[in-house]
């Protein structure tokens, strides 16, 4: 009974808090049926997705998608809708062929994608491969002169032994109950002779790579992170216009390259065919994203914005789906609803779809510079008119919450416009702690209020975040239009508050 009596004053104080805010049920009513009956979100997966391809920044798959991207808006009736450049990139990148196999002991096809910027090899090679034995520089002199035309295989790291956990998960109550405690965890910090340690590996690497090159080696497989099928690409900065010519070089399904390990330790000949066939983009060196708005309807209040986006280039390895073609149908189905719905939100609402996330958040901390400017040489006018920007970019997984960036006054009013979907969002979480990795950190570091949704994690990290897997049957269409539901809600509120959203208290200076 004691405990009753406990959790009722605050059930009721929280109550009490959300019900200050406005919300408009009838435009919630309106935005729940289109986002539910009429929902498009099938339509543009496809589009973003199947259709348009790999979004490797500066691709042609990237152009591809912007292209639609545009259009479709524009059809839908947003005005401005455009490619913005937001500064140099640098190279595109194609893949045009790619193909490994095993040939001795026996014949055996491999799972391989190329590794992204990286060079085509000269015409279909074959020939032995070599896992090679370099711990330190003084290793280099037993291959000095040995490896032109070399195949060179590099192991894995981590384990593919068989796993007892499933590789999609919801959030359970009890883990976003956790997350919406304060972060009490600390990060113990790296020792001076891990730092000098982890430079030391690092720097190693990279004389490899240029010692590799100065050998003439043909091609280099490196074994990555992933198992069952799925490997993990990683993050090269080859795309630099100025980058000198490299190795062709290719990152394959960590089971396939143990295989040829184990077969070479136990003194087996192994050889692999291979061709690898890629081409640069370098008459546009500019990066890109797309833009578009819903003019605001009020006089006054319609010169004040409120963004929503998510990253629109993805890796190579697949076609991107969850990372982050999902973020990106999920806004455009938001703003889709609104103006189906016939809704007239007072402040203008633009969406965004950044270009270069996945090499640096290059497209919305450039798209900020630009038009808000910084903390060191001074904000713009528009700084100050900016309400808030919502971003997502955690894959298909349907909201169970929202992170408020350590903003605490916009707890109640979130938790004012979570109310009316209670029965498609169970236990809205709302934490004051910050994430990361993402578009919305573009908008915090200059003081707007940016915020990166709580999703489930679905497959995220297991399967899908930046592999060969991440294609559209990944996707958990009700989960995506659970969420483009609830943007919509959020976008629109925001354009009719009062008041722009509450910020951290910081000092900033206009120019």
């Amino acid at each position: 009974m004691k405990r009753l009596l406990f959790i009722i004053p605050v059930l009721f104080i929280a109550t009490l808090s959300f019900a200050q805010e406005k919300v408009d049920e009838d435009a919630v009513k309106k935005i729940r049926k289109e986002g539910y009956e009429n929902s498009k979100v099938k339509e543009i997966a496809f589009q973003l997705i199947d259709k348009a391809g790999p979004r490797l920044t500066n691709s042609k798959g990237y152009e591809n998608a912007a292209k639609y991207a545009v259009k479709q808006l524009s059809d839908w009736g947003l005005t401005n809708s455009k490619t913005e450049s937001w500064g140099e990139f640098g190279r595109g990148w194609e893949t045009e062929k790619v193909y490994v196999a095993m040939t001795k002991p026996y014949y055996m096809p491999f799972v391989a994608v190329p590794k992204a910027w990286t060079e085509s090899t000269n015409g279909a090679i074959s020939g032995k491969v070599l896992f090679l034995d370099i711990k330190t520089e003084e290793d280099f002199a037993k291959y000095k002169g040995k490896l032109e035309g070399a195949i060179v295989a590099v192991k894995p790291s981590g384990n593919q032994n068989p796993t007892f956990k499933a590789d999609a998960l919801r959030y359970t109550e009890e883990q976003l109950s956790d997350m919406a405690k304060p972060n009490t965890r600390t990060r113990t910090p790296s020792s001076p002779e891990q730092i000098a340690a982890w430079i030391a590996r690092r720097a190693l690497r990279g004389k490899i790579k240029t010692f590799l090159i100065e050998e003439g080696v043909a091609l280099v497989i490196n074994g990555v992170r992933g198992k069952h099928g799925t490997l993990f690409t990683s993050s090269p900065r080859d795309y630099k216009k100025d980058t000198p010519k490299g190795i062709a070089e290719l990152e394959m399904m960590p089971e396939n390259v143990n295989l040829m390990a184990r077969l070479f330790e136990n003194g087996v000949e192994v050889e692999v065919e291979a061709e690898v066939r890629t081409s640069f983009r370098t008459d546009d060196l500019n990066g890109y994203n797309v833009i578009a708005e819903i003019e605001g309807s009020d006089p006054t209040l319609k010169s004040e914005v409120v963004m929503l986006g998510g990253h629109l280039d993805s890796w190579h390895g697949a076609t991107g789906a969850t990372d982050n073609a999902a973020g990106c149908i999920v806004m455009m189905e938001a703003v889709r609803i609104l103006k189906a719905t016939g809704l007239q939100p007072k402040r203008t609402i633009r969406i965004a779809l950044w270009g270069g996330e996945e090499q640096g958040i290059y497209g919305s901390r450039n798209y900020v510079k630009n038009h808000f400017g910084s903390e060191k040489d001074g904000f713009t006018k528009e700084h100050g008119k900016i309400s808030a920007y919502y971003n997502i970019d955690n894959g298909t997984g349907r909201i169970r919450g929202i992170y408020q960036q350590g903003n605490e006054a916009v707890g109640p009013i979130f938790g004012a416009w979570f109310a009316p979907f209670s029965d498609i969002i169970d236990n809205a979480t709302l934490t004051n702690r910050n994430t990361g990795g993402t578009d919305h950190l573009a908008f915090n570091s200059a003081g707007i209020p940016g915020f990166q949704f709580i999703q489930d994690p679905v497959e995220y990290w297991s399967r899908t975040h930046h592999t060969n897997a991440d294609t559209y049957e990944r996707l958990v269409i009700d989960d995506l239009k659970q969420m483009a539901t609830i943007l919509a809600s959020f976008v629109y509120h925001t354009a009719q508050r009062d008041a722009l959203l509450p910020r951290k208290e910081k000092e900033v200076k206009n120019k």
